[in-house]
């Protein structure tokens, strides 16, 4: 009877040890800082919140929006966000000393970004933007480093083009196409397919077709959660690879999701899904060809004087096995 009742002590200790620990697999809140409200490689993050793919990795996402990534890592350099959801060029400002380190190289090129025309233009080809004013978002940009690019890439003198700032907006550009203060643009492809749905502009075509890996899309974690909490952020990189998994294999249901989120129409997003899906990587991993591109662009835009060691930047201990 003794043994009896000891067991049963024992098997009971087991059961409140076990009830102990299990605010340990509660979820865990993170604050998530997306770059851009609506680009192509940074709106999973929306899409794995309301599939509940994050609480199933045991996370509760709080998504803070901004515009533009350096207004993003000022904000993780507060210690107001765990993870930011951005671009390659922020890893700049972590060799600057932003106290944060990129995890995730979740999209390797840039379809997402296209050079966009006006309806009636009568440019067609990549060689006929040679001697043409290209409108891009502000100097210093990746906008700015695009429309450079296309000339070095063509073998052009970089006064064969004549950059023009305009911002990114899309009453900006559709003006500047209107008043013919530029002849083509660097923007969003999405926003040049929907341009084309009232015949204000036309997408000649995504800048993918000339520039090739740059880490386009990329994740960080700030330098605080990944010293506290590691395990919350392998778990952020494991519910993102399983979110990019779920848009890959279920088109129509994410296209959904993306008009939603973006405002364009599910016409003009299922277009942009054909272009821009075979973007995003399998693992997260980071590319040789991606780290390469920007590390010249860092000094190319002036961001740096001179190219960082790039291994420095990132770290791929969060990927999943």
């Amino acid at each position: 009877m003794r043994d009896y009742r000891l067991r049963r002590f024992a098997a009971l200790a087991t059961i409140l040890g076990a009830l102990a620990v299990a605010p340990a697999s509660a979820q865990t809140t993170l604050v998530v800082g997306k770059a851009a409200p609506n680009a192509d490689p940074i709106i999973p993050v929306n899409i794995g919140e309301q599939l509940g793919i994050f609480k199933k990795h045991g996370l509760d996402l709080k998504i803070v929006d901004f515009t533009g990534g350096s207004r993003m890592t000022q904000a993780m350099a507060a210690g107001a966000l765990d993870i930011g959801d951005g671009a390659g060029t922020e890893m700049a400002l972590v060799a600057k000393g932003a106290p944060m380190m990129a995890i995730c190289e979740a999209v390797g090129p840039i379809p997402f970004i296209g050079i966009g025309v006006p309806w009636d233009s009568p440019i067609k080809t990549i060689d006929q933007l040679k001697g043409k004013r290209i409108g891009y978002s502000s100097a210093g940009s990746l906008t700015d480093w695009l429309t450079k690019e296309l000339a070095r890439k063509q073998g052009w003198p970089q006064d064969a083009i004549q950059g023009v700032g305009i911002g990114n907006g899309a009453n900006s550009i559709i003006a500047a196409f209107r008043d013919h203060l530029i002849d083509a643009d660097v923007a969003v492809t999405s926003l040049f397919l929907a341009m084309e749905e009232n015949k204000t502009g036309r997408l000649l075509f995504p800048v993918s077709q000339y520039e090739g890996r740059l880490a386009a899309g990329t994740l960080y974690a700030s330098n605080h959660i990944i010293e506290t909490n590691p395990e919350a952020v392998r778990a952020f990189v494991a519910g993102w690879v399983e979110t990019v998994n779920y848009i890959r294999s279920h088109k129509a249901e994410a296209v959904k999701m993306q008009a939603a989120i973006t405002g364009f129409s599910e016409a003009v997003m299922s277009r942009d899904y054909d272009l821009t899906i075979d973007m995003f990587t399998k693992a997260c991993e980071f590319d040789a060809e991606s780290l390469q591109t920007l590390q010249r662009s860092f000094v190319d835009l002036g961001l740096l004087p001179s190219a960082p060691d790039m291994s420095k930047l990132y770290t791929e201990k969060f990927l999943p096995k």
